[in-house]
Order: structure tokens, then C-alpha cells, then sequence
């Protein structure tokens, strides 16, 4: 007996599995990747490296206050919409909000100069003034993942008169010196941030992953081994294969932005000792007062909770809650345990404050 079960029954079963699992491996590799993204939605607005859509409400009753996703500069809105059944937009939807999405495309060559300061001053306010002419309300919750929710703050502390109700952030680094990324890939004794800009003014998407995956060597592989592992598995391929495919659309980064973070946030560690500079104006978390939600994967690699933690101890807010879930950078947000932890507790914190 094995686990409870007989011998001879335990490996029929693993022989089942190893067939399987040589079978699939041949449609894994002659079938296409998942489409993702297919919620309907509609293309309000678009300029150069920023895109703005309007999700199309599947509820009967709608919130009065509007939700507007902001996803980090490098990475495609996708994450927000993977696959019917795995869409935190179509979570949304039908629990009856009203959903907005900011989503970037690659900088061309006469965006390299972009900076903070564009999406900050610029780029979200445009959106968020677009979202009040298009559903008629005055008030908006933003919503940032990552990098985003960066952008997110800053904006919050530098329009504390803004149109905002709410502002939610997905694991969003506040304290900089808690980022492995400053200590393993962007060292200034070893890292010369000044000469790859100069050099190549848009930063590739591809250089900025290895970056990430230099955080984690052995993850890649990893995943390719429990991938192999769970070949059998069509919900686990199928999942699998939904985060490379959204992995693979990274998007270059303006150098000039990739310059600020590299020195303002990193080095200088902004955010955190208050240095921060936007526009000319001095960036202070503690002039955000509106309604706050962070919440932070325990197990996150690229945003330890010890970075993201700060975020609710500098603003001023009365209203504010952090909730520490298990998982990691992505599965936070997207996937099983997304469904199950994240989403429904996002739902609860912003129901009775989009009234």
C-alpha cells in the first residue's frame, strides 16, 4: 500500500500519466499559444505609447464609482484579462463595476525622452479626466499593479485635491533599499546607468526581463520541469502557457524613465527619505488621504514585502488597509489562487467605497 492505495493501482496510474504526459507534450509544441484579452471592450483613447479602454458592463447594476487599471509601463494590461473564468476585469464586470484599463505599447524612437513625470502629470490624469467625461461621475478609484502602483501613489500625492476616491496598489514598491534588483542587476559601484541610456535611449523589453530572471536563475527552468511535471493536466498547461504568452509581450521602457528609477527611486531610494522630486514639486506620501488598499504577496521575489510595507505608514489616510496573502509577484494577481484570495477580498474592500 502507497498513500492508501494498492501498489499495482498507483502505477497504472503514473503509466497513465507518462502517456499523457507524452502526448500533450506533442500538442504543447505544435499548437499556438492562448489568445488573451478577449473581454469586449472598446478603445477610448490613444496616444503614442498609451492606450485607454472601457470595458464593456456585464452586470445589471453598476457601481457609481468607476475602477481605472493601470498596469506597469513594461508589461501589456493582459494580466488583467487572461482567459474567461481567470479575468480579474471580468471579475469585475460582473460583480458590478464599472472597468476603465490604462495599457502601454512600445515607446517609439521620439518617446525615449518620456519620464515619471509623463505618467504622473500627464498620462493618468488625461486618463483619469477621460473616465469622468466618458461614465459621468467626478470620482474615480485607480488601481496600480507594481510599477504602476508607484505611478499610482505619486499621482495620489501630488493631487490630493484630485478627482480620486480610492486608490488600491498591487504589491508596489515604496522602500527601494528592500529590492534585490538595486543590489543584483543595478549596482552603481558596478552599473552605468548613464552610458546604457545615452546608448540606447529606448530600453528592450528583453533586457529588462533577464534582469528579473537574475533575481531567480533557476526559476525558469524550474518551470519548465513542473511544466513537464503536469503536462497530464490540460488546466495546468493551459495556465502555464496564458503567463508566458503575456511574459513574452513585455514592452521596452523610455530610457529617460528607466534613468529616473534607476537613480531617483533605487540609488537615491526617493520614495522612502522623502527626496523625490516630480515636475519641480516635492513628492510627500504623506499628503495622500483618501481611501488606501495594498495588498502584498508574501512570497514575492521583485517586491518583498519589506519594500512594500511603508506605503501605508507614510500616507495619512484614516481609511487604509494592507492585506499580506500568500503567492507570489504574479500569482497575486492573476491565476487559481488569485480567484480564490485576492479578488474577493479586493471585491469586499471596494464595494462599500464605490457607492
Amino acid at each position: 500500500m502507497v498513500d492508501g492505495k494498492p501498489l499495482s493501482e498507483r502505477l497504472r496510474g503514473e503509466v497513465k500519466r507518462a502517456l499523457r504526459r507524452r502526448l500533450k507534450g506533442l500538442d504543447y509544441l505544435s499548437s499556438p499559444g492562448p489568445v488573451v484579452g478577449r473581454t469586449p471592450k472598446t478603445l477610448l483613447h490613444r496616444r503614442g505609447t498609451l492606450s485607454l479602454y472601457h470595458y464593456h458592463p456585464s452586470a445589471d447594476e453598476i457601481y457609481r464609482v468607476p475602477v481605472l487599471l493601470v498596469m506597469a509601463p513594461i508589461n501589456k494590461a493582459d494580466l488583467f484579462d487572461l482567459t474567461k473564468g481567470q479575468s480579474l476585469v471580468e471579475f469585475l464586470l460582473h460583480r458590478g463595476y464599472d472597468v476603465y484599463v490604462v495599457d502601454w505599447n512600445a515607446p517609439s524612437a521620439d518617446e525615449k525622452h518620456l519620464k515619471l513625470d509623463n505618467y504622473v502629470l500627464d498620462f493618468i490624469p488625461d486618463c483619469l479626466r477621460r473616465v469622468q467625461e466618458d461614465c459621468g461621475e467626478a470620482e474615480v478609484t485607480l488601481i496600480g499593479y507594481c510599477m504602476a502602483g508607484v505611478l499610482s501613489t505619486l499621482y495620489a500625492a501630488l493631487h490630493p485635491d484630485g478627482p480620486l476616491k480610492n486608490l488600491v496598489c498591487f504589491t508596489t514598491p515604496i522602500d527601494w533599499q528592500h529590492v534585490p534588483w538595486h543590489r543584483v542587476v543595478a549596482h552603481p559601484k558596478h552599473f552605468d546607468v548613464d552610458r546604457l541610456v545615452d546608448r540606447l535611449g529606448i530600453i528592450p523589453a528583453e533586457m529588462i526581463v533577464k534582469g528579473f530572471d537574475m533575481l531567480r536563475p533557476a526559476g525558469r527552468l524550474a518551470g519548465q520541469l513542473r511544466l513537464w511535471d503536469n503536462m497530464w493536466n490540460d488546466d495546468y498547461v493551459k495556465g502555464y502557457r496564458m503567463m508566458i504568452e503575456w511574459g513574452a509581450s513585455a514592452v521596452p521602457l523610455a530610457g529617460e524613465c528607466y534613468r529616473q528609477i534607476v537613480k531617483e527611486l533605487m540609488w537615491k531610494n526617493g520614495l522612502m527619505e522623502g527626496t523625490l522630486r516630480i515636475g519641480g514639486r516635492a513628492v510627500v506620501l504623506e499628503q495622500i488621504r483618501v481611501p488606501l488598499l495594498h495588498v502584498i504577496a508574501e512570497y514575492d521575489t521583485l517586491v518583498p514585502p519589506a519594500s512594500a510595507k511603508p506605503l501605508l505608514e507614510k500616507v495619512a489616510s484614516q481609511d487604509k488597509q494592507e492585506i499580506v496573502l500568500p503567492g507570489g509577484h504574479v500569482s497575486l494577481v492573476a491565476g487559481p489562487a488569485a480567484v480564490r484570495r485576492m479578488w474577493p477580498a479586493l471585491d469586499q474592500w471596494l464595494g462599500r467605497r464605490s457607492l
